[in-house]
């Protein structure tokens, strides 16, 4: 189920979002939709990152190289 969600751009964030949708030939939906996707999937990312550094290093791991040493 979609939902319509509000926001505000200042005029000159606007304009480049309509600049970028039409150089792309995509909706202003359409790309931020996309973008929204990115940064989330990014934010995720960082923060699965940072717990698994975490853990990684109350263990004594650091390198990639410390990483191919335990697996091989």
């Amino acid at each position: 189920m979609r939902q319509t969600v509000t926001i505000s751009l200042t005029e000159e964030t606007r304009k480049e979002l309509d600049a970028i949708a039409k150089r792309e030939g995509v909706s202003r939906s359409d790309l931020i939709r996309e973008s929204l996707r990115d940064f989330l999937f990014v934010r995720n990312f960082r923060r699965l990152r940072e717990t698994m550094m975490a853990k990684a290093k109350a263990k004594g791991v650091y390198t990639d190289q410390d990483v191919f040493d335990r697996v091989s």
